[in-house]
């Protein structure tokens, strides 16, 4: 992940740390007593992360949009040739030269959600 990705990450799950007071928002825990109970408590950033990707109504709560798909194989081959422009042509053991240069898989897009609301 980009520093920028990171940086962004860091800012909403601060965010959502700092103003987080209603149980709607936190997840369940339930404490091992001799009775039932339930408490609330705050998602780690990890938890944070998977619940912005899972849950879109959490996700327009935090202003924090996380999208992942797969890179198609043409798509890595593009990146490869960005990356490494000495590589023009294509051959056999393409793919064995993407994972030797750790060349992605997968796209991550963040995005930072800004929501206005007017009356009329």
């Amino acid at each position: 992940m980009y520093n920028e990705q990171q940086e962004l990450l860091n800012e909403v799950y601060k965010n959502y740390v700092n103003k987080c007071n209603e149980d709607k928002w936190m997840k369940e825990i339930i404490l091992d007593l001799p009775f039932p109970n339930k408490s609330y408590g705050l998602y780690s950033q990890e938890e944070f992360i998977n619940k912005c990707k899972t849950d879109p109504e959490f996700s327009e709560k935090w202003g924090l949009k996380i999208e992942e798909r797969e890179l198609s194989l043409e798509e890595r081959q593009d990146l490869y040739f960005k990356l490494n422009p000495e590589f023009r042509l294509m051959h056999e053991s393409m793919i064995e030269h993407m994972i030797k240069h750790n060349i992605p898989t997968k796209l991550i897009t963040t995005t930072k959600i800004t929501k206005i609301e007017s009356y009329e």
